[in-house]
């Protein structure tokens, strides 16, 4: 199947993004309860906006003729992230609060996250170097190494965007820049375009405090990134941003994002762009 440039991905993607989320507002699993919740400003906002961010990434992928590997993190990450914000509690929180949880003996829905995030990541990672192996002659070949950090990159950018999902538009806006300057890179363009396209097509609800990505449509949005990221570099590139995940992961744990994000004007006034 002939590759989609990405920006006719990327359009696919905002238009089936924002239709997934129209219709789920018409009839949604469960209703309209389960998926309701209370924003840091005490406002209602619907969950929905994550299995619509999904679908729309997801298709676009599939569609955009990048190879199996972003659809899986898509729609594995998102299903993982589904299962946090449906049946989660927020008992435990970061991964010092689920590792701490799972050595009591305790269980949490944000461990089994955890660990099908790892798992989802490097089946991803797999995916795009078996890939590369057979359509890339001329490129340095993929060892178990490589893949091994990459499925570390997809699973920590999965986390990553999750832990921006804290205000309205701030994920989208991470997930547009990022997407964008991915998209600059041929090998995972396709995928960079449909995370930053399913974006904009939710971008205005999200900016309304109307609805929110939640767990399913950050780590939906992050997995799709990082595998974008895992496609378009080798080993060095690999290491590097792992090690960028991995530092922001462990200050997320002593510092707040939002903290800083306010006490620094310039991305203050980015994060507040276009919000009521």
């Amino acid at each position: 199947m002939r590759a989609l440039h990405p920006l006719v991905t990327g359009a696919l993607a905002g238009v089936v993004s924002a239709g997934a989320l129209a219709l789920l507002r018409v009839v949604p699993p469960g209703g309209a309860d389960r998926w309701d919740r209370t924003n840091h400003a005490g406002g209602t906002v619907t969950l929905l906006e994550g299995p619509a961010y999904a679908v729309g990434a997801a298709c676009a992928a599939a569609l955009a003729g990048g190879g199996p590997g972003p659809v899986v993190a898509a729609t594995a990450a998102a299903g993982l992230g589904a299962l946090d914000d449906l049946v989660g509690d927020s008992s435990s929180k970061g991964f010092k609060g689920h590792l701490g949880a799972l050595a009591r003996g305790e269980v949490t829905t944000g461990a089994v996250k955890i660990l099908g995030l790892g798992l989802t990541g490097l089946a991803s990672a797999a995916l795009v170097d078996r890939r590369a192996r057979r359509l890339g002659p001329g490129s340095v070949t993929p060892t178990v190494v490589d893949t091994l950090v990459g499925g570390a990159v997809v699973a920590g950018s999965a986390n990553l965007l999750n832990l921006l999902d804290l205000r309205p538009g701030r994920a989208l806006k991470v997930t547009l820049l990022w997407g964008a300057l991915a998209a600059t890179r041929p090998r995972g363009a396709s995928a960079a375009a449909a995370a930053a396209g399913a974006a904009s097509g939710l971008l205005k609800p999200d900016l309304a405090g109307e609805a929110m990505l939640g767990d399913t449509g950050a780590n939906s949005a992050g997995a799709l990134l990082g595998t974008a990221l895992v496609q378009s570099t080798g080993r060095r590139g690999r290491l590097a941003a792992l090690a960028a995940l991995t530092a922001l992961t462990l200050a997320s744990e002593k510092v707040s994002f939002t903290s800083v994000i306010e006490s620094t004007p310039v991305l203050r006034d980015l994060d507040a762009l276009g919000r009521r």
